[in-house]
């Protein structure tokens, strides 16, 4: 790597081997001497005259930057002249690595200050130096020059990566990191260029403002925001530029993300403005997709910030322009660009989401229209490989519509009642969408029969002869894990409406679910919903779950022994472990609750003892998140309400029992606090026996 190397291609080797060992370098990280060596290295061949090692060389920065974090206090001086030279004077490959060095110190710093909260003491294992603070009043104006470097078709662009792009996310992600202090920083600049004549200053002031609005507290914003607001909702509509257009319509998303809600103290949106605000951004709609995209992004901010309102909501009054105007904006000819109809539907599915009684009827009207959109699509005959991927994602996304109108109108008695006579239509419509036979879809459908389960609850079994193959070719979808562990939910859903009703078609959905469990092709995140699947077969079916339970319970054993251990797991291995814990748990809960008050009760001792073991082995561990905590201690709970004086004794030779109860009524999560009470009702009932 040195710059005595003659040939380039040596030295680029040399570089990329670097990047490649630097994981591995810890010791020599450790090391003073060694340390030096390697930094001194690597910046004198972000000047070299060759551009590959240049590039190269800036990678193996934001590599050490991100993994040696707490080494870079010596070197950070050095590291900002290198690289601010580069970002303005070198080729946009190698100015794009040099800003993302500072990002990547950005997220480290940001990881740091959420773990340890700004609470550091002198032996933290990763204290903060806050070199991005220290960096402010010169790296805001090199990120600021950036943004004046946009291309021309960049809004176009999905894929598109530049210098202004890579400069506007590190900007973000310095807001996120110092918050409040770069506010007087950037509103020069934001001051300056918001009414220039030039679009670019226009545009990089309008993403400057949009980026400033996720880190800084709301006293420091809201006040710069109510003066912005109206000129942004001129902008959108009035300024001769869609790249400006875009900007705004981002920039106004933002404002509704982070500055409206019923959290916020001093409301931006007001009864004087509301209605100005929608008016402008239905506008918006209409205009070019990428500016309509982000239109639709805004509303749908705008909506979720009105979700905990209750009986009435400020958007109520607007709330059938909004819908008409969403439904036209899937119906235009280019809303296949820049997501435009799936940003659309998503938007709508907000609205309806966040809607309140006052708008049910509307909701209600929107079901046929909903359905008559799906029906058509399932008319079209003959369709090119291409024309059915379109159709494809259509009914994706109106399946996805139909879930959240049927989970809203659900919810209410009045509703659902009234709902109800749609319910074989929309079966009937779904059962066409299977018989498509695309995954994405069948994902999507799978969800509004869940969400149309839990509407009809028993009703739901006249459905289940004509569903049922559906139901099994998705439990049996080893390739599309994803199809499969949706399946998986809705056989829970279904359990949970059917109950014992479920009945006749439990030899088939367990032998797909064993099965699914034995195969080493099923990806892995499939089997923890397996496992929590039999808790609610055996919930819904009680005793009859006899028969399964010599299947079952070996299979929940193993599993049980491969996630009782954890140690060497990284992060991603203890995350997983977890998941795999709670499915096992939720399994037991629902088999020992499903057996309750069963003279079958007696089935289950042979297995208590496992179940014991494995709570106290997982205890011992010591690394349960609350999730994991709260299920196990529920079943403690079970195991003693269930085989009441046949656990007591068990319970009381266990090893951690007592301790692992204690720790949970001591807990501060109030949810584990209060099943662990239960649990101590249930364990001293089964005691004193």
């Amino acid at each position: 790597m040195n710059a005595n190397e003659a040939n380039i291609d040596v030295r680029l080797a040399a570089t990329r081997a670097l990047y490649n060992a630097l994981g591995f370098a810890q010791a020599n990280f450790s090391n003073d001497m060694e340390r030096d060596y390697i930094m001194r290295v690597v910046c004198e061949a972000t000047l070299s005259p060759e551009v590959k090692i240049r590039q190269a060389s800036y990678e193996c920065l934001v590599s050490i930057g991100s993994t040696y974090y707490e080494k870079l206090a010596p070197y950070i001086q050095d590291i900002f002249n290198i690289t601010s030279k580069a970002v303005r004077e070198d080729e946009e490959q190698v100015a794009l690595q040099a800003i993302e060095f500072w990002s990547s110190i950005c997220d480290e710093e940001i990881d740091i200050l959420e773990e340890y909260g700004g609470d550091f003491t002198a032996d933290s294992d990763v204290p903060c130096y806050y070199f991005i603070k220290q960096a402010l009043p010169a790296l805001v104006p090199l990120l600021l020059e950036t943004l004046l470097k946009q291309e021309e078709d960049q809004d176009q662009d999905e894929g598109a990566w530049n210098l202004a792009m890579a400069g506007g996310t590190c900007l973000g992600l310095v807001v996120r990191t110092v918050g409040d202090d770069i506010v007087p920083l950037v509103m020069p600049f934001i001051e300056e260029n918001l009414s220039k004549e030039d679009w670019r200053r226009r545009e990089a002031a309008t993403y400057a403002f949009g980026s400033i609005l996720e880190g800084p507290s709301p006293d420091k914003l809201t006040p710069i925001v109510n003066v912005a607001l109206n000129f942004m909702l001129t902008a959108l509509t009035k300024d001769p530029s869609s790249h400006v257009k875009d900007t705004t319509a981002w920039t106004l998303g933002r404002i509704f993300e982070f500055l409206h809600g019923s959290a916020v103290e001093n409301p931006i949106i007001t009864p004087s403005n509301c209605q100005q605000i929608v008016t402008v951004l239905l506008e918006s709609m209409k205009d070019a997709p990428n500016v309509a995209e982000k239109a639709c992004g805004a509303l749908y901010f705008l909506t979720q910030g009105y979700e905990d309102l209750g009986s009435t909501s400020p958007l109520t009054p607007y709330f059938q322009d909004i819908v008409q105007c969403l439904l036209n904006v899937t119906h235009r000819e280019d809303a296949a660009e820049s997501r435009l109809r799936s940003s659309a539907y998503e938007t709508l599915n907000e609205v309806v989401r966040c809607s309140t009684e006052e708008t049910a009827r509307l909701v209600l009207e929107l079901v046929q229209v909903i359905m008559a959109e799906l029906h058509k699509t399932l008319e079209a005959q003959k369709l090119s490989s291409d024309e059915r991927e379109k159709q494809n994602e259509l009914q994706g996304l109106l399946c996805g519509c139909l879930q959240v109108i049927i989970q809203k109108l659900g919810v209410s008695e009045a509703t659902k009642y009234a709902f109800m006579q749609y319910a074989d239509q929309i079966m009937s419509l779904l059962l066409g969408v299977f018989a498509c036979r695309s995954a994405t879809v069948h994902e999507e459908a799978m969800l509004s029969i869940g969400a149309l389960a839990y509407a009809t609850g028993p009703n739901f079994a006249k459905y289940m002869p004509d569903f049922y193959k559906y139901l099994e070719m998705g439990l049996q979808n080893f390739e599309e894990y994803q199809v499969c562990s949706v399946t998986v939910g809705i056989v829970g859903d279904i359990c949970r409406a059917l109950e014992d009703k479920i009945l006749p078609y439990c030899d088939g959905i367990m032998t797909q679910l064993l099965k699914d469990l034995s195969s080493n092709q099923l990806h892995r995140s499939v089997k923890p919903p397996i496992f929590s699947c039999f808790g609610d077969i055996a919930l819904a079916i009680g005793e009859n779950f006899e028969k399964y339970l010599m299947y079952a319970m070996p299979m929940l054993q193993s599993a049980a022994e491969l996630s009782a251990h954890t140690s060497g797991a990284d992060d991603e291995m203890i995350e997983y472990t977890n998941l795999l814990r709670n499915g096992i748990l939720e399994a037991y809960s629902g088999i020992f609750q499903g057996f309750k008050n069963s003279p079958k009760t007696q089935l289950l001792i042979p297995y208590a003892p496992h179940a014991l073991q494995f709570l106290d082995s997982i205890y011992m561990e010591k690394d349960m998140d609350d999730i994991v905590m709260k299920t196990a201690i529920e079943v403690l709970g079970d195991l003693a309400d269930t085989l009441g004086s046949n656990a007591g004794s068990l319970i009381q030779q266990s090893m951690s029992c007592k301790d692992f109860l204690n720790e949970c009524l001591s807990s501060e999560d109030h949810l584990i606090k209060e099943s662990a009470e239960w649990a101590r009702l249930a364990i001293s009932r089964a005691i004193s026996v």
